[in-house]
């Protein structure tokens, strides 16, 4: 007992109970389906997952200064903790999705490349016009979901600006991305560049929420092609899960890191300065 007191620390079981309030409200506020009509009676339909709603209440308590500056350097550890249980849980759905990934061929498998394009379009601009710093590694690496925040978080950790940089792009595409996603849909579903099945593998990128907002309009707009289309999208939705994680860990990280240390040679970063970024690249070339 006399050992237990001496352990017992008030400030963690405010953030559990904290969280456990955050999630009670958001699982009650539950799932809202949202449908926009547009012109000729096309519209776009995408659905707000309670995982929305808990960052939201977060966000409103912490502006309000709710939530203490103590508290949140509390629960910060906890992420941590928090991504190795999904770490395990991708790990044992990549063994059963195997034979799917094997038989969905090379179109499926070689989407992961253009996932990289990411990298391209948002390092200059992070790292060159935003001055970022380190955080442009965490946020343009990937697509920022839940696979993008276990490898920072194994390799990083998630109190760093790498952390940082990952958790901002995720809450972001979180927060405004099913409503961009459902919006970027329809209106690729209205221009009719690109096959239904083209369309169904882009909505399966990695997000649940984003899935849904994706194929709400092309399930409208092709319903007899329903099946085909959400099974497409379910599969790549299964390897971007899969071996996105290991092209993101293999080849998007190393190019990012590469294209880190070149644009922001001689560009001082935000908070970083300008003799600290020159060690922080020598002792990066030594690791090399």
């Amino acid at each position: 007992m006399k050992e237990f007191k001496e352990n017992f620390n008030l400030k963690d079981w405010k953030v559990h109970v904290l969280c456990l309030v955050i999630m009670v409200v958001a699982e009650l506020i539950g799932t809202q389906k949202i449908s926009i009509n547009g012109p000729g009676g096309k519209g776009i339909a995408f659905s707000l997952l309670p995982m929305l709603f808990a960052i939201i209440i977060g966000i409103i308590l912490g502006g309000a200064k709710k939530i203490s500056r103590e508290t949140m350097e509390t629960a910060s550890p906890y992420i941590g903790i928090s991504v190795m249980f999904l770490v395990v849980k991708l790990s044992c759905s990549i063994g059963p999705a195997w034979g799917s990934i094997v038989a969905a061929g090379p179109a499926l498998i070689l989407q992961e490349f253009g996932n990289l394009g990411t990298i391209l379009l948002s390092m200059p601009l992070a790292v060159l016009v935003f001055r970022m710093g380190r955080a442009s590694i965490g946020a343009a690496f990937s697509i920022s979901r839940e696979p993008s925040i276990a490898i920072v978080a194994e390799k990083y950790g998630l109190d760093g600006p790498e952390g940082s940089g990952v958790m901002g792009a995720y809450v972001t595409g979180t927060v405004i991305g099913t409503v961009f996603y459902g919006i970027l849909a329809s209106i690729f579903v209205g221009a009719k560049l690109f096959h239904p099945y083209s369309l169904a593998m882009a909505a399966g990128m990695g997000s649940a929420s984003m899935l849904t907002a994706a194929l709400a309009p092309l399930v409208d707009a092709y319903p007899n092609m329903a099946d085909e289309i959400q099974a497409f999208a379910a599969t790549s939705n299964t390897l971007t899960n899969a071996d996105g994680l290991y092209m993101s860990l293999l080849i998007g990280l190393p190019l990012t890191e590469w294209l880190y240390r070149k644009f922001s040679k001689n560009h001082p970063q935000k908070g970083v300065k300008p003799v600290e970024a020159a060690e922080e690249i020598v002792v990066e070339k030594e690791d090399i």
